[in-house]
């Protein structure tokens, strides 16, 4: 990350999906048998940008809306939050992205996508080009703005002007693979853009997908395209993501906390909290807000990783997701019930 003294006005700037997420009200309940759903906003990047805002640090994000009301309806929760909006592009002729999801815990969450012509997949090069990139000291990607162009090539600048911009840059892998037209194109496009990141985040399903050779190393059950199954050999993928140029990888390994790998350092595990789970989906992006606080207030990446364990423990107790991001204060309250951070 860059130096915390380093005077930029903004720390944070998050870029690509942004939804309405309609979440099952009949928890437990088949998602046939679903009486009524609870409206939030979701998206990866919205949902770091939310959760890094109510931590603390000053926000961006660069996404797109339809011009229509759930538009509205998502940039009314950004600018409530206090996220700076200035860079939510209202794009003509596209919709809102939605999404709709069935929570039966312990294990089942099963996940609809509506993302045909949505609004986020088609920012462009001019909606990057208008974003001053020297005024943040970080940038946040996902896995999911390279699935598509115009969207892929914007992203693709965007990490360009990260650079050139003395940005640290963050790869929120992201892996959805119903997102793309076929799996194997994740691997291919996000390999090409690995060595212009300096962290990458992933659980270890999402590091197997960077490198996935045959559809048949992918399994998908219950529509949980959020939690696939992957076969693969995972050291070797780990370091082959580190052989790309990547300094930090951090592996999200769920209720077992999280490793940190560097080249030439031996793996760092830091512990999770344990938690009884209501909803998985958010988490990891609950753990990149926390991650990224942790980084960008000057804390060492052991901290910084267990404030994201935090977050992401926190937010598997609670419905949602970027409605439900906890507060610098929520954290402290939790973590002091165990060993702290």
């Amino acid at each position: 990350m860059t130096n915390p003294d380093t005077p930029r006005p903004y720390d944070l700037l998050t870029l690509g999906r942004s939804s309405i997420d309609l979440y099952s009200a009949n928890v437990g309940r088949p998602f046939e048998q679903i009486e009524a759903f609870n409206a939030f906003v979701g998206g990866c990047p919205l949902n770091i940008a939310t959760g890094s805002r109510r931590l603390g640090l000053a926000t961006a994000i660069l996404t797109g809306i339809g011009d229509d009301q759930v538009g509205n309806f998502i940039k009314h929760f950004l600018e409530q939050e206090q996220i700076l909006t200035n860079w939510v592009a209202t794009i003509p002729g596209t919709r809102s992205s939605a999404v709709v999801l069935g929570i039966e815990p312990p294990d089942k969450f099963p996940l609809v996508y509506y993302r045909e012509n949505c609004a986020d997949i088609n920012l462009n090069l001019d909606h990057v080009a208008a974003v001053p990139f020297g005024d943040f000291r970080a940038a946040a990607f996902s896995g999911t703005a390279f699935s598509k162009d115009p969207s892929r090539t914007a992203m693709f600048f965007a990490l360009e002007q990260a650079r050139e911009h003395g940005v640290t840059t963050l790869l929120d892998i992201d892996f959805r693979a119903d997102q793309w037209f076929d799996p194997r194109a994740f691997g291919v496009t996000i390999r090409a853009a690995l060595s212009s990141f300096e962290i990458v985040v992933g659980t270890e399903e999402e590091i197997l997908a960077t490198f996935l050779t045959d559809k048949e190393q992918l399994l998908i059950k219950h529509q949980q395209i959020s939690a696939p199954e992957i076969r693969g050999n995972i050291d070797t993928a780990i370091q082959q993501i580190l052989a790309a140029g990547v300094k930090t990888l951090v592996v999200k390994r769920g209720k077992d906390g999280a490793s940190i790998f560097q080249s030439g350092k031996e793996e760092m595990k830091i512990p999770g909290f344990p938690v009884e789970v209501l909803n998985v989906l958010g988490a990891g992006d609950a753990f990149c807000a926390g991650f990224s606080y942790g980084l960008l207030s000057g804390w060492d990446l052991y901290k910084s990783v267990r404030m994201g364990n935090a977050c992401g423990a926190i937010i598997v107790t609670r419905e949602g997701c970027a409605n439900f991001m906890p507060t610098y204060e929520e954290v402290m309250a939790f973590t002091a019930g165990y060993e702290g951070l």
